[in-house]
């Protein structure tokens, strides 16, 4: 094991409110990024047989699709930081015997040499201190011709789930400065250039960053109301609010808000808005 002090902030932050928070609202979770999921396991390829890693694997979702896609003869090794989420995640395994769900830090910790046939993370790799070592240390437990695949998110401002109920806080109550473009969390992999510096400097080839969109139904579905309470417990608002200082008055203020910028997209099935990512691949050549 290296030096895991380099990324104890992220370890620390995953393994409190947020992690927690995760588990709470898994199920929600999954029914609004699953679609996503879905994409960057049809980019990564996997089938009968594969040696699978998932990066920052949470609540196990990609890992038990996976484990299902490479079925008996295949193996799926699930790695997170947040012990509550993998706790979660051990708990949905069921029968899966080919499933595993190991707490590590993929930035620091050893994984093995050349196990790994598909490497694979639903939003899972934005949040390393030091990207490059993280991606030296996937790419070091990828087998020859080995494939990464990973979805991660575009700008805010092409994703008016993140933006538009923060904008809408900050009519009432002073916000915390956006973080630098580069710090590690859930936007830090916005720009492509910079994703292909990482990948490039971490020595993985066939570099490929598409685009895709899909309309996602935020917090999973239900109401307006729903819709807002999961959004100040999970994601962009909560973290903006997390060290924000307003009252109950405050309070009720963002949320009528929040609610009026998301109302034009209710529909039956629950609030749908665009979300935008990058589908990306490489190979350990």
């Amino acid at each position: 094991m290296n030096d895991q002090a380099t990324n104890a902030d992220q370890i620390a932050f995953w393994n409190a409110k947020a992690g927690s928070k995760w588990v709470e609202y898994q199920a929600q979770l999954d029914r609004q990024i699953g679609v996503l999921g879905d994409a960057m396991l049809r980019a990564a390829g996997l089938g009968a047989g594969h040696r699978v890693l998932d990066v920052g694997c949470g609540c196990g979702a990609t890992a038990l699709q996976a484990a299902a896609m490479v079925g008996a003869s295949g193996t799926v090794t699930g790695v997170d930081v947040s012990a509550p989420m993998l706790a979660r995640a051990r708990a949905r395994q069921g029968g899966l015997s080919q499933v595993q769900f190991v707490e590590a830090d993929v930035q620091a910790d050893a994984l093995g040499a050349a196990l790994y046939d598909r490497v694979i993370s639903r939003f899972g790799v934005m949040f390393f201190t030091d990207p490059v070592a993280a991606f030296r240390n996937v790419r070091a437990a990828m087998a020859p011709k080995g494939r990464l695949a990973f979805v991660c998110w575009r700008g805010a401002d092409e994703n008016p789930w993140m933006s538009e109920p923060v904008k809408a806080a900050a009519r009432h109550v002073e916000l915390p400065p956006a973080p630098p473009a580069d710090a590690p969390g859930p936007m830090s992999f916005a720009d492509p250039e910079r994703v292909r510096r990482i990948l490039n400097a971490a020595g993985l080839a066939a570099i490929e960053i598409v685009k895709h969109d899909a309309p996602c139904v935020i917090g999973g579905g239900g109401d307006l109301d729903t819709c807002v309470d999961f959004l100040f417990n999970v994601g962009p608002l909560s973290r903006a609010l997390m060290s924000a200082d307003f009252n109950e008055q405050s309070k009720a203020a963002i949320r009528a808000s929040v609610c009026d910028v998301l109302r034009p997209y209710l529909t039956p099935t629950g609030v749908v808005m665009p979300c935008a990512v990058w589908i990306v691949t490489a190979s350990n050549a």
